[in-house]
């Protein structure tokens, strides 16, 4: 791969997470102090991720990889997302912002599976080659984290109140606008299915694995999967709007912590394979979980402010070493055949469904400890996704059985 083609997929990368991370981590923040939405309405609108994540194998698999070239789609995506994300800067209430969110969401989730597309287009090692360009989408996400909290400070407490944290998405459709634009120059990425052949919707959403789940640890896996994501929504869900209330000084900024924390644990994550095997290092991610909420309900703004940054730098074992280690574990299980279809359903699992059941958890769990002055409760709610994590880790620490040898295919 040459160094200019390097640089475009890198750019490209952190341009594409730049976006997410520009309004998703401060959207419950937003929501509640800009909108008066409740934490149901806060739930309903990130579940916009979940129904992106369940539409967009449709779009990848009925358009992209049959009939238009991968960047080109990934630029019209784009182009229309900054329009979308303009008209979410000028919202006023959540009724007009809602639906405005949904469609840029189920048109921005495709695009998660096009930057890859581009970039493994271009690879022709890329268990080699790919992690030193995906690195740039989380530096991308940290970019825009740091950019909130210390450039523009729109997540002071003042500026939140001012109404300032909704320029996040005019920044969010400025860059997005750019990548729009930035993606007709990337190299070209020709659709590869054979048009000829007919398309099942089973094959789209990777319905062809289910019979994986034949196989006992797998099915255990699989259940673990659905039920830990309902532990991430609270995070993605409450994080931000939490330190916030409690009067965490740039709450957005030190949440890039986590994203430091998953880029250099995604390193590690080869070495505890090789030592601890797949079930210890799965464990140690779903027990993360655990702790991480323990600390947040531990945790202050002033003492006990080390505990919440302990909690934010846990995010790279909560994620690296249980989503990625899973979609390792599903590569390794699925055989040839499956390959693809078993990354599909395990998403489809995770960020479609499992993450739809944890939103509504978290949204009906923050009105439950919501007090009549607007101050959430926070000690009750974040125990509540710590125990669920707990249950997730006995039913995995019984029923998963110790793999001695190298995971087997079943296809």
């Amino acid at each position: 791969m040459s160094t200019g083609i390097r640089f475009r997929l890198s750019f490209m990368m952190f341009l594409e997470f730049f976006i997410w991370g520009s309004w998703f981590v401060t959207l419950g923040t937003f929501l509640g102090a800009n909108l008066n939405a409740t934490g149901t309405q806060i739930a309903t609108a990130f579940s916009t991720q979940s129904f992106g994540a369940i539409i967009a194998p449709f779009i990848i698999g009925l358009i992209a990889d049959r009939y238009f070239n991968a960047e080109k789609i990934l630029g019209l995506l784009h182009l229309v997302g900054g329009g979308l994300m303009f008209l979410l800067y000028q919202s006023t209430d959540f009724t007009a912002f809602y639906p405005m969110l949904l469609l840029y969401m189920i048109l921005y989730m495709p695009t998660l599976a096009l930057v890859n597309s581009v970039s493994f287009n271009q690879m022709k090692d890329p268990e080699k080659d790919f992690s030193s360009i995906r690195v740039w989408g989380t530096i991308g996400w940290i970019v825009a984290g740091l950019a909130i909290s210390y450039a523009f400070t729109w997540d002071t407490a003042e500026n939140i109140t001012n109404g300032f944290l909704k320029n996040t998405f005019l920044m969010a459709g400025i860059v997005a606008v750019i990548l729009g634009l930035f993606s007709f120059t990337l190299p070209a990425t020709p659709p590869k299915a054979d048009r000829s052949q007919k398309l099942k919707v089973s094959e789209i959403l990777g319905l062809d694995a289910l019979r994986l789940l034949k196989e006992r640890n797998f099915a255990v896996f699989f259940i673990s999967s659905i039920l830990i994501c309902i532990p991430l929504a609270f995070y993605y869900q409450n994080a931000n709007p939490f330190l916030t209330e409690i009067g965490v000084t740039n709450p957005t900024g030190k949440m890039t912590i986590g994203q430091i924390s998953e880029a250099l644990f995604l390193l590690l994550l080869p070495i505890f394979f090789k030592r601890f095997g797949f079930k210890k290092t799965l464990l140690l991610g779903m027990i993360a979980w655990v702790l991480r909420y323990i600390l947040f309900a531990l945790g202050n703004a002033d003492s006990g402010l080390f505990l919440l940054i302990i909690g934010i730098a846990l995010h790279g074992i909560c994620y690296d070493f249980f989503f990625v280690s899973g979609q390792i574990y599903t590569d390794s299980k699925a055989g040839e055949k499956f390959k693809s279809a078993a990354q599909g359903l395990i998403t489809l699992a995770t960020y479609g469904i499992g993450m739809l059941i944890g939103f509504f958890v978290a949204g009906k769990v923050s009105d439950m400890y919501l007090a009549a002055d607007g101050s959430h409760t926070w000690e009750s709610i974040w125990m509540i996704p710590a125990g669920i994590a707990a249950v997730v880790v006995v039913f995995f620490l019984i029923f998963f059985k110790d793999e001695s040898k190298k995971a087997t295919n079943l296809s």
